[in-house]
């Protein structure tokens, strides 16, 4: 009887530890460098700048601009309400996501694989490159990862549950969850064809088709308005490039180390029970990690990239939730390692998993600290602002090549007190779009002829892009006819110039 009550008190200590281990590794390497030395960059920044705003102008920008992330900016500006506009409020979220979602992998693989697969799939999450990029970073697709990691644990519960319980209410939080996400980012809908691959693959029968198709209908509806609100923003997404043959490199190393930990599951699974895709679900039929991981990680990849091939779209993080398969599959080689070694060395098994872990810390320690540096960023919005409070004069006029720029006084208003910006004619707030309305050229062209300092902010030189908008060929034909360089700073992918009227 003590025996039986010891090897209960073990259990449940290990269906805590499966899922508390990972959640609190990945929060612990989300705050690690959290602030990347005080840096912002300018995806960030517009989350900052529009979460300064009050609701009713967050809801007038999304008719203009950016409605795909309008639920994100309510909630972000929330927080900001709350807790105060800071890097921490910015990227909290997206750690706690992340360490959501490991929790979610940690739980999915121990029903499928047991501890071992599940606790090496709950810390393999936040190591993976791509993860630990956005794992602080102030943009939704954190949020998405957790959503899916929610939406699979939910589903492969309810494939395990037994006919005659009461499910609806899991089918409902599925469907609410998978809507959540694609108000946050649409194309996280991709995780639907890949839980149909899973209900494919297991044979489900056809009342869970049934409850699936309707919930994942309903998600679906729910999305269909934004979706079809935010086609007529697309020139928003203008910039992606076309598919090339090298932007499927990164996806085809994926897809090859997700198909080995697949193999390793149903390698591992078909030597415990003598025959491959045994499973625990009541109608027998194979329930497994590679049943669920797989499609996860390779339909959302797969399919960003047949949508590419009618529109550029293709960027991993609209897609960084099929991370989540990456991490079960993984998960799974590690389980099935333990299972290997266990019979001949079963206190090194025991220390595998940790061990692995890390010396895969040590391993990624170059990557881990190239994601914490304001380098591992296109510019930093903070860092410029500091250069032009040092080199203004109040009266000075200020410009932004291109208009976008502007997001650095956006963010750090107080840096750039004192200047007047000559080219603006309605804020960003007032004309509800994030860079605001700019005059045209010949008022801008007036406005600096009567300027005798002017301070300009733009890109760094090896980052720039010769002006292309009329206003910013105005812009630069005055300075470069009528003013002369005095002072040139240049910082972590920004630039300011400081120039002065001739005679």
């Amino acid at each position: 009887m003590p025996s039986d009550i010891s090897a209960i008190a073990e259990s449940r200590s290990r269906r805590l530890l499966v899922w508390l281990v990972p959640l609190l590794w990945t929060l612990g390497l989300g705050l690690w460098g959290l602030s990347r030395q005080d840096s912002v960059w300018r995806d960030e920044a517009a989350t900052w700048q529009v979460a300064g705003r009050s609701p009713g102008e967050i809801w007038a920008m999304l008719g203009h601009v950016d409605a795909v992330h309008g639920l994100y900016y309510l909630l972000m500006h929330c927080l900001f309400e709350v807790f105060g506009a800071s890097t921490a409020t910015l990227r909290l979220p997206s750690v706690l996501a992340v360490s959501a979602a490991a929790a979610c992998v940690a739980l999915i693989g121990r029903r499928l694989a047991g501890f071992w697969a599940g606790l090496g799939g709950g810390l393999a999450l936040g190591l993976l490159p791509a993860v630990q990029f956005y794992l602080q970073e102030g943009r939704p697709y954190a949020l998405v990862a957790a959503g899916a990691g929610l939406a699979t644990l939910l589903l492969v519960s309810l494939l395990e549950r037994r006919p005659g319980r009461r499910t609806w209410p899991r089918w409902a939080a599925y469907g609410i969850t998978v809507l959540v996400c694609a108000l946050l980012n649409w194309l996280s809908l991709l995780v639907l064809p890949a839980h149909a691959a899973t209900l494919g693959w297991v044979r489900a029968g056809r009342g869970a088709w049934l409850r699936w198709a309707v919930y994942a209908s309903g998600a679906v509806a729910g999305a269909l308005p934004l979706i079809l609100f935010s086609r007529d923003q697309s020139d928003q997404v203008s910039w992606i490039p076309p598919l090339t043959w090298h932007m499927l490199i990164g996806p085809g190393i994926l897809l090859a180390i997700g198909g080995l930990g697949a193999w390793a599951d149903r390698s591992s699974r078909a030597g415990r029970s003598g025959r491959p895709g045994q499973s625990g679900r009541p109608d027998g039929k194979a329930l497994s990690v590679a049943a669920v991981g797989l499609p996860l990680l390779a339909v959302p990849q797969l399919g960003l990239i047949g949508l590419s091939l009618v529109q550029p779209l293709f960027q991993d993080r609209y897609v960084l939730f099929s991370m989540v398969g990456l991490a079960l599959l993984i998960g799974a080689a590690l389980g099935a390692a333990v299972g290997a070694c266990a019979p001949r060395f079963p206190r090194a098994a025991d220390l595998l998993v940790p061990g692995v872990a890390g010396l895969s810390v040590l391993a990624l320690l170059p990557v881990e600290l190239d994601k914490r540096a304001p380098a591992s960023r296109i510019d930093d919005v903070l860092a410029v602002a500091g250069e032009v409070a040092g080199l203004k004069r109040d009266g000075d006029a200020v410009l932004f090549v291109p208009a976008a720029r502007r997001d650095t006084a956006l963010v750090s208003p107080g840096a750039f007190g004192g200047l007047a910006d000559v080219a603006l004619a309605a804020s960003p707030a007032a004309s509800a779009t994030l860079k605001g309305e700019e005059a045209d050229p010949a008022r801008i062209r007036a406005a600096l002829l009567g300027q005798r300092r002017v301070l300009l902010v733009t890109d760094a030189e090896k980052v720039a892009k010769p002006p292309s908008a009329e206003r910013d060929q105005a812009k630069a034909a005055v300075l470069r006819e009528h003013f002369a360089v005095v002072a040139d700073r240049q910082v972590r992918g920004r630039r300011v110039t400081v120039y002065e009227r001739r005679g």
